[in-house]
């Protein structure tokens, strides 16, 4: 059987601008505080908890390799731990404006990530219990990530 995509929630998460940590042996770190931001959709509504942050790799060929880990709220106050790897492959065009806070249409760049969700006993234990796969789309000063889970 071929597996299938379900669209369960977005999450639209506030970042700080991006700090660099300097050039490294595999490419540059930056760091990106997560400081909020709101989840939405059938599956999950909440919130994204300020303290979270993303530690990018920009690679020599310019290839990112995103590992960003942080906490969503859900509205019932459960709280579910979230580490979220992926790539963003771009233009060196592109990746200047992503970096400098501009919104780049989501066709310019390929950005993907694999989530893996921490949740407690309950309602939203389903979430440790799945596989998922994420768009996201930086939007200057937000990324918007839509998550599907792997049925």
């Amino acid at each position: 059987m071929t597996p299938s995509l379900e669209l369960v929630f977005t999450i639209e998460a506030e970042i700080d601008p991006p700090r660099s940590a300097g050039p490294a042996p595999h490419g540059e770190r930056l760091h990106i505080p997560i400081i909020g931001g709101r989840v939405h959709g059938p599956r999950l509504t909440g919130r994204v908890l300020p303290g979270g942050s993303d530690w990018p790799l920009i690679e020599p060929d310019g290839t990112s390799r995103i590992e960003a880990r942080y906490t969503l709220e859900a509205e019932d106050g459960t709280l579910i731990y979230v580490v979220n790897k992926g790539m963003r492959v771009s233009s060196d065009t592109v990746r200047e404006r992503l970096r400098a806070g501009e919104s780049v249409a989501p066709s310019d760049f390929y950005m993907r990530a694999a989530p893996v969700f921490d949740a407690p006993d309950g309602p939203h234990r389903w979430l440790s219990e799945s596989l998922f796969v994420t768009s996201l789309a930086p939007q200057g000063r937000r990324i918007v990530i839509d998550v599907y889970r792997v049925e």
